[in-house]
């Protein structure tokens, strides 16, 4: 069987965000099937879903502006090689429009979050929830530190939710990190390109 990283070199860009979207969607199916055995009443899982404007930014978006934070800081101290995921991030953001980028990081943030806290932390707690999302990212499995840091957003992420009981704080919070995680490739990716064109014509 051909190894992940080289199944994924032989799709383009455009199949691979189809392939983002296909994982999010079939999240989305399980979450579903599992909430209708996790929760006795819609009610329950109504409940999860609290509108306090002021919650979901302050929490939400001091959480992911931790974490983006934290994941740049990793990037100056250690070596390239140990946080390498093979290019996958880099290939599904690097040309996103503003609008593109807005909606994919969405629909990943609602997806992730209705399963791996609405459902599975809810039916599970907060440590086997973490476990599994960190384990679903497979690619990082022989990447210790990619692992280890996966594991603590989702623990993080976990954390939030069991301390506000409210999954949209979540949501927001997952969304960010990934919006602004994706702004930081894009401007990268352009900024290289735009480099390499200036010197085409030097």
């Amino acid at each position: 069987m051909k190894k992940q990283s080289e199944v994924v070199a032989e799709l383009t860009d455009h199949e691979l965000k189809l392939n983002v979207y296909g994982t999010q969607g079939i999240m989305i199916i399980l979450a579903g099937v599992f909430g209708f055995f996790v929760f006795d009443r819609w009610e329950e899982f109504t409940a999860l879903f609290q509108f306090n404007i002021n919650v979901i930014l302050l929490l939400g978006g001091t959480v992911a502006i931790f974490i983006v934070l934290i994941d740049l800081v990793l990037e100056k101290m250690l070596p390239p090689s140990w946080l390498d995921d093979g290019g996958i991030n880099e290939r599904v953001f690097r040309e996103l429009s503003l609008l593109e980028l807005t909606v994919l990081c969405f629909v990943v943030a609602v997806a992730e979050e209705l399963l791996f806290r609405a459902v599975l932390q809810t039916a599970f707690g907060l440590v086997i929830a973490s476990t599994i999302f960190a384990v679903i990212h497979f690619r990082y499995l022989h990447k210790p530190i990619l692992f280890i840091n996966v594991w603590l957003v989702s623990f993080l992420l976990g954390a939030l939710f069991y301390w506000t009981g409210n999954v949209l704080v979540t949501i927001f919070a997952h969304f960010m990190i990934d919006f602004l995680l994706g702004l930081v490739i894009r401007h990268r990716y352009v900024t290289k390109n735009s480099g390499r064109e200036s010197n085409m014509y030097d």
